[in-house]
């Protein structure tokens, strides 16, 4: 067989290169197009101003919305102002016409994760559930904002905030018209199933049976309780699914031991492929309602 000249060899080691930088570019290229715009917006609060990051499709609207609230461990990480689990999420919602609005409920206090803190001062049923209000007030001044159709997401300790700003106890007339819809990603749902809890608006809870680091027996008491005397409610109760089952290219691991102040003191934390997919589904139709 015939040795390839030098010339001819350094020739199509030129076009390989070339193409292999080519598909790239190419490739970057298409990742920025992908990847939605964001937007770090102040919110009156109070003598306070809460930030949040905001993430609307192109034009004037009216575009329905979503607040997002985070978990516990915040909404940014060490070099980003949205952790890339919530970065997925606004993208999916985007690609729906939805604009979402996700509040910083600690680093607008300049406090980073709040997993591990014992004394916590920033509570899910106090500051979160004010924060939820003020993003709300600051959505129906914005002109691009679909007034009748704000609804709620969130996960974890955002998830119990949720919880707490939807039950009929914390409606006022004066925030007419009230939240469209509210789902919560595996709420520490505890405290809510002993207090007689309920639901203003359709709310959808969504769990892991495996997860031991929130409660679904709380959640399934809590859901259960609340039929008959409740807007619509469900539960969707995931076999075999752990915490954060929904966050992308997580494996399961326990946390026992860990040093990372942003992840909860115990417990298992991994994607489940089935149920990611499934409660994106669902999240997609309970919004549409």
């Amino acid at each position: 067989m015939r040795l390839m000249s030098a010339s001819a060899f350094l020739t199509l080691f030129g076009v390989t290169l070339f193409s292999m930088i080519l598909a790239a570019k190419t490739a970057s290229a298409v990742e920025a197009v992908r990847l939605p715009p964001v937007h770090e917006v102040e919110i009156p609060s109070g003598k306070a101003i809460l930030h949040a990051q905001l993430f609307k499709p192109d034009g004037d609207g009216p575009f329905p919305v979503v607040i997002a609230l985070h978990a516990c461990g915040g909404l940014g990480g060490r070099s980003e102002a949205v952790q890339r689990r919530y970065r997925d999420w606004a993208e999916q919602l985007l690609k729906q016409g939805k604009a979402v609005l996700l509040p910083d409920s600690y680093g607008s206090r300049e406090l980073g994760p709040q997993c591990r803190v014992k004394d916590r001062h920033v509570l899910a049923r106090r500051e979160r559930v004010a924060d939820i209000a003020a993003a709300r007030q600051w959505l129906i001044q914005q002109p691009w904002a679909a007034h009748d159709r704000i609804s709620l997401l969130g996960w974890a300790n955002g998830a119990s905030a949720l919880l707490w700003a939807v039950r009929p106890q914390s409606w006022s007339r004066n925030t007419e018209p009230d939240f469209r819809s509210a789902i919560a990603f595996y709420p520490d749902c505890r405290i809510s199933s002993g207090l007689g809890w309920s639901a203003r608006v359709p709310t959808l809870v969504l769990i892991g049976a495996k997860d031991d680091v929130s409660s679904p027996p709380a959640c399934r008491q809590m859901i259960e309780g609340a039929r008959g005397r409740s807007a619509l409610v469900r539960i969707v109760v995931y076999p075999g699914a752990y915490h954060d089952f929904d966050r992308a290219n997580l494996p399961l691991h326990a946390l026992t031991g860990t040093p990372d102040a942003a992840a909860p003191e115990h417990g298992h934390l991994g994607t489940d492929p089935q149920a990611r997919a499934d409660s994106q589904k669902r999240v997609a139709e309970w919004l549409a309602r």
